[in-house]
């Protein structure tokens, strides 16, 4: 008679956008959560007409549905961590800011998404004060890239000197942790830093890798770290980790139609 295995998985939330086109999202963050042996558990907060290259449409959730998925989530499943990714309007940002603040065991990861890879706007211009106002406070990490720092900052970040200091003002401005992203940065040598509420501050450099459509690989980072953060990991750890994953994924690449794109099931040594 074959024997049964049962496995026990922890538990991780994605409150996103969902992408038509698979790449980036709601899409991209579980499958991130399934190669990383997390259970994943999600909230829509928008859908998408878009493709790798354009956004075409945006259908915003209504706050109150937002509101209905999470409560059904968190009454059933223990949830250990969660990331953020499109919320798009204000209504949107205080439901999720809501229960965030009312659920604080939960590490919050926060992916201030505000425009797409291919230029379409994903977040309502009024919608950036109560990004600043009541959810970038309540997240463990929040992970702006560089064009979203500029927007918070209210001035331009566009080095790879640059990014110590933004990511140290954005960590005092909200007393929490932040991971600045420097994939924007121009040029082949990258570096992404994560300062710590306390001062500290940890870079991984790495080199650009041309020929990848890295379409969602914000996402892909931002629920890698929460998948680790949900396993237990200290937050450098879960940092170290994602990005490993993440780079693998990328040089890794799978051929979909005339592009390659990241791979979300890489083989991580």
């Amino acid at each position: 008679m074959r024997m049964l295995t049962q496995f026990s998985l922890p538990v991780a939330l994605t409150i996103a956008g969902s992408d038509s086109g698979g790449g980036a999202g709601i899409q991209a963050d579980l499958l991130t959560f399934a190669a990383l042996h997390v259970h994943g558990t999600s909230a829509i907060t928008c859908l998408t007409a878009q493709n790798p290259r354009s956004v075409s449409n945006v259908h915003a959730v209504p706050p109150e549905f937002v509101k209905a998925q999470l409560d059904q989530v968190a009454s059933y499943f223990s949830i250990k961590a969660l990331k953020t990714g499109m919320l798009f309007n204000v209504g949107i940002i205080h439901a999720v800011a809501d229960f965030v603040e009312s659920h604080p065991d939960i590490l919050a990861v926060v992916d201030p998404v505000m425009v797409a890879s291919s230029g379409a706007t994903l977040l309502e211009a009024n919608a950036v004060d109560a990004y600043r106002e009541r959810l970038l406070p309540l997240s463990h990490v929040f992970t702006p890239n560089l064009d979203e720092a500029s927007v918070l900052l209210g001035r331009s970040v566009e080095s790879v000197h640059a990014l110590k200091d933004a990511g140290c003002e954005l960590s005092e401005m909200y007393r929490t942790n932040v991971l600045l992203k420097g994939g924007h940065i121009t040029g082949n040598k990258l570096m992404d830093t994560l300062v710590l509420k306390n001062g500290e501050i940890h870079n991984i450099h790495s080199t650009r890798i041309h020929g990848v459509d890295t379409h969602g690989s914000g996402c892909t980072l931002s629920s890698a770290i929460t998948a680790e953060l949900a396993k237990g990991l200290d937050l450098i750890s879960a940092f170290e980790v994602a990005h490993r994953y993440l780079l693998t994924g990328i040089q890794s690449r799978i051929q979909i139609g005339e592009s390659a794109f990241i791979n979300h099931f890489p083989v991580v040594e």
